[in-house]
């Protein structure tokens, strides 16, 4: 990293002076841990007006946060007369957090430097000081009313991720145009936002110029209890601050044997994931998949009928199929993307680095039409793919069927049986039960697949209040086409095993 500026040296010269106010650290000295160092040299970098940091819960974000305030009100760092510090969160509780960090390291100080501020604990939570020009630090909820008028220094945005969207982003726009009066400086922290479409999230993967991005995210789709993601997102854990690797080892254990939204809370708020906590679940944990997987060798044969399961894209999106013979287990599945845009810049764009050249490099995803997928076209290559063997079903959208139709036409499959599946609650769940019985009995075998195993990872299920389970995306630019396709092909596969068989012979009444 560059040299750090002078506020940047002002601020690590400051933040070892301070007492650790609570937790088994407090006592000593603060010392900080490299990813807080960057963080400080990164947000206070010259030309820097915002600093985003995002990470596990329980790293000392706030902590940090509340010591480069007092940093500020004290004139230490970024001297400038009646400085105006404002600590910001969803609501007046959250708030009292980084000011209680704030008091308490004001605690810690010596006597004399302590008699210099008042401190304020009512309706109105205010550290005042009139040393070195004054300066006034003040706690404010998520309602952009209470800031119109103000010129702050530095205003520390605290979990923006949790703020309600509207209120959220009033009291966010009218920090930073207050910002700008003074040439003041924001701290945007939190831990993962639920989705993309989330304000902080957007933040992160769009950053305006004048923007500092530290987001300690580990890959998508790792096992919960993987140390060493989870030492991506909890970077001070083997340097004391925080959540110890064996308690969170611990947890994630836990939260595996528990499922459902302990762990979905487990990967947002102690992995850093983007995976929604309240009605969500995994559809199958990384573990369950991989179970399926076996090696070439092993791979059952083609044998008894085959159901082609297919899930369209629309414009610019994955179009997938699987193929399932259920009498053996046997699983292949295929995905499409358009030529436009390449491999290489949808990977940049869906935040999945070079996964797309990889699997087109392992054959299981193919390229075909300019913008979108031609779908005759994509179900004609599927049909070559079984060497001149008839699907038994073909299970596809009820909500595509016009064009699921012309498809079939064009491929020449028109003549094949269609089973039509809703996604929603009703069909939904049934598949999603089916697929999930099937996989835990082993009764789904496929070889190692990079394509299912990122759309698996991906996968997540939308719970109703009635327990029903339907297939949804933890991702915005998660792609799960592949996952849908594998679940109605399994599940029309088992339920044409499990209809009871006609053993021929009735009666007639004369």
């Amino acid at each position: 990293m560059a040299r750090a500026s002078k506020e940047a040296s002002a601020a690590l010269r400051f933040l070892p002076k301070l007492v650790v106010p609570e937790g088994r650290m407090a006592g000593r000295r603060l010392k900080l841990a490299s990813y807080q160092k960057d963080f400080v040299r990164g947000a206070f970098s010259k030309g820097t007006a915002v600093g985003l940091l995002s990470v596990g819960r329980g790293s000392a974000k706030t902590a940090i946060s509340a010591g480069i305030a007092l940093g500020h009100l004290m004139g230490e760092i970024a001297p400038q007369p009646k400085r105006e510090i404002i600590f910001a969160a969803r609501n007046r509780d959250q708030a009292k957090i980084a000011f209680g960090f704030l008091v308490g390291f004001i605690e810690g100080l010596p006597e004399e430097d302590q008699e210099q501020f008042t401190i304020r604990r009512g309706s109105k939570l205010e550290v005042e000081t009139a040393e070195n020009g004054g300066g006034l630090a003040r706690v404010i909820a998520a309602d952009g009313k209470s800031i119109l008028g103000g010129a702050p220094t530095l205003a520390i945005l605290d979990e923006r991720a949790a703020w309600e969207r509207e209120k959220g982003d009033n009291l966010e726009n009218a920090i930073l145009s207050g910002l700008g009066k003074r040439d003041g400086r924001a701290l945007i922290i939190s831990t993962s936002a639920p989705d993309d479409a989330n304000t902080f999230s957007r933040w992160l993967d769009e950053p305006p110029p004048g923007t500092y991005v530290q987001e300690h995210r580990p890959e998508p789709g790792l096992p919960p209890d993987d140390l060493e993601s989870l030492l991506i997102a909890n970077p001070g854990a083997r340097e004391g601050i925080g959540s110890t690797p064996e308690w969170l080892v611990a947890q994630a254990r836990r939260a595996i044997a528990r499922g459902g939204s302990a762990l979905s809370s487990f990967r947002n708020l102690n992995r850093n994931e983007r995976v929604a906590s309240d009605d969500r679940s995994v559809l199958v944990t990384v573990d369950e998949w991989l179970a399926a997987e076996v090696s070439p060798d092993d791979l059952p044969e083609r044998e008894g009928p085959v159901i082609l399961g297919v899930d369209l894209g629309g414009s610019r999106s994955m179009s997938a199929a699987a193929l399932f013979w259920p009498e053996t287990g046997r699983l292949e599945c295929v995905g499409a993307f358009p030529t436009k845009p390449g491999l290489a810049d949808r990977g940049a764009a869906d935040g999945v680095s070079s996964r797309y050249v990889e699997m087109n490099e392992r054959g299981e995803l193919v390229t075909m039409g300019e913008t979108t997928v031609p779908v005759d076209r994509f179900l004609a290559d599927v049909a070559e793919r079984l060497d001149g063997q008839t699907p038994a079903a073909i299970v596809g959208d009820r909500f595509r069927h016009a064009e699921f139709i012309e498809a079939l036409r064009g491929a020449a499959l028109d003549r094949v049986p269609c089973v039509w599946r809703g996604m929603g609650w009703k069909d939904g769940s049934e598949d999603v039960e089916r697929f999930r019985r099937a996989l835990f009995e082993q009764r789904v075998q496929t070889v190692p697949s990079l394509l299912l195993r990122s759309a698996f990872a991906d996968a997540i299920t939308l719970v109703d209040p009635a327990g029903n389970h339907k297939l949804a995306k933890s991702r915005s630019t998660g792609r799960i086409d592949p996952a849908a396709a594998t679940v109605i092909a399994v599940a029309q596969g088992i339920r044409m095993t499990s209809a009871p068989k006609n053993k021929g012979g009735r009666f007639a009444w004369g």
